[in-house]
């Protein structure tokens, strides 16, 4: 697979595995742990995970223009590492819980996030800089659009199991203290402490209070709602440890391969040394080539509203709407239940389907007929908006979020099966495929080349603002219909998809 291709790709795919499983644990349990930890409402918790989701691919822009400007693009991604495996540190370690000052935890947690966004912010835009410098030598000539995909797809191996390890520590941790893992409870056990409970849903924490202390019934309902509160929030702060070692690994392979990877910076000063007098064509080829990027940045803010809903209302659906117990996995020291497993497959089809997009890619490309990379993303975008019509008729005639509240959580006959989730992912991912790494791959080929450090920043700007937007999403999750939820979705990804249909022309004119 990587013989055609830079020798420096493998070295960049692997550095960037400790910021995938990091990223991947941080996505399918943040939102839950920021209501678990904190007794939370959904919509205040998404904005924390939007506000933390947008400066991960905003600081890329600051990350950009530090490298840029000290034209030290591999330093700035050692120090960026190294900064994230200090912010998941900082939101590693165990406080009790609940907790006794909720601002001052609350704000050790959003500093510790804050360190990790930093962090990436420095490694993430400016790494990809460096990939896509390595296909302007003319030796790789026409494989850039593959080589972005074999990136994108071998660096999700870090994410494949990031989902099952953090489940898998969670559940651990709570067997190992003498309970089973549910979903509904750590909601329930904050209602109870604050004394919010109906009478349907205090029946219903009764019940689940006996049903997963191992040692029988318990005789207080209050020390058991901060003991397993305590107990399940540990089990989170040890999940978030597990990236730290990822984190390192991923350290330890950069410094390792740093040699084979292309240096944008010394690139730079020879193309200076050769084209020292820009001309009035060269300044209007490059404004034209921004111009170009900057409208598939603002096309694609709508598309990353759409498909980062993964973490917060595809995850709260999974939470309160899906049978959990037809999907799990007994490992006997540990069961890998919750939500949060979810997330596993959209990494998993990202490693599967990606040599088979390739495979059609190349087929076409053989007989003449492969879309242009413009083309592609549009195509991605609709395909993204059938997922959300599969979310809208599988949640049709389902009870409101407010009535899943008032009665504790729904039994497992009124949930959803899981496949409806797993078919979602599957065809969310497919869109993936053809919007990230693509996206990636136009601009690195569009870029002027002494900005191609900020605009990786802006293209991971644009997703910054897509997430920014997320809060939207949870507020429509609590307030309307499921099935018009969804719907929300479908209409954002139908526009993007016209818009970059409507612009494809002047698109493919400048990629040529």
């Amino acid at each position: 697979m990587f013989n055609s291709h830079p020798k420096g790709l493998i070295g960049a795919a692997l550095s960037n595995m400790g910021e995938r499983f990091g990223f991947y644990i941080m996505m399918a349990i943040l939102s839950l742990f920021l209501i678990s930890k904190f007794g939370l409402e959904k919509t205040p918790a998404t904005v924390i995970y939007s506000i933390f989701y947008a400066l991960i691919y905003l600081l890329a822009l600051v990350g950009g223009l530090i490298a840029d400007k000290t034209k030290k693009y591999k330093a700035t991604i050692l120090v960026g590492l190294i900064c994230m495996a200090v912010g998941y540190l900082l939101v590693a370690f165990p406080t009790p819980t609940p907790v006794p000052d909720l601002p001052l935890y609350l704000s050790l947690t959003c500093f510790g996030l804050f360190v990790i966004a930093f962090g990436n912010g420095l490694f993430k835009g400016n790494l990809q800089a460096v990939v896509g410098q390595m296909y302007d030598d003319p030796r790789y000539a026409g494989k850039r659009d593959t080589g972005f995909q074999i990136f994108y797809m071998f660096i999700n191996i870090g994410a494949l199991f990031a989902p099952l390890i953090a489940v898998g520590i969670r559940n651990g941790w709570v067997a190992h203290n003498g309970f089973a893992y549910n979903s509904d409870l750590p909601a329930l056990c904050h209602q109870y402490l604050t004394g919010a409970l109906t009478d349907s849903a205090n029946q219903r924490f009764t019940e689940l209070a006996a049903e997963v202390s191992r040692h029988g019934a318990p005789a207080d309902l209050g020390v058991f709602a901060r003991h397993y509160l305590d107990v399940f929030n540990t089990g989170f702060h040890y999940a978030f440890a597990a990236a730290i070692v990822a984190m390192l690994i991923s350290l330890f392979i950069f410094i390792a391969n740093k040699k084979q990877l292309p240096d944008p910076a010394a690139k730079k000063a020879c193309k200076e040394a050769v084209v020292s007098v820009a001309t009035i064509e060269d300044v209007a080829e490059v404004r034209r080539r921004l111009y170009a990027l900057f409208s598939v940045f603002a096309v694609v803010i709508f598309f990353w509203f759409s498909f980062h809903q993964n973490g917060v209302t595809l995850t709260f659906f999974a939470n309160d709407y899906t049978n959990l117990s037809m999907f799990h996995f007994d490992l006997g020291f540990t069961t890998i239940k919750g939500a949060e497993i979810f997330q596993f497959f959209n990494p998993f089809f990202v490693v599967f389907l990606t040599p088979l997009v390739i495979g059609l890619f190349g087929w076409m490309k053989a007989r003449g007929k492969e879309p242009s990379t413009p083309k592609k993303i549009a195509f991605g975008m609709g395909i993204a908006a059938a997922a959300y019509v599969l979310m809208a008729i599988g949640s049709y005639g389902l009870p409101s979020a407010d009535e899943v509240k008032a009665v504790g959580g729904l039994t497992d006959a009124a949930r959803v099966t899981p496949f409806l989730l797993i078919g979602t992912y599957f065809i969310l991912t497919v869109a993936e495929l053809f919007i990230s790494p693509l996206g990636l791959s136009f601009v690195s080929k569009v870029a002027p080349p002494q900005y191609q450090g900020i605009m990786q920043g802006c293209w991971l700007g644009a997703t910054a603002l897509g997430n920014q937007l997320l809060i939207f999403g949870t507020i429509f999750y609590e307030s309307i219909p499921l099935w018009a939820t969804w719907t929300v979705f479908v209409v954002a990804c139908l526009v993007s998809m016209f818009t970059m249909l409507a612009l494809l022309k002047w698109l493919e004119r400048i990629t040529q």
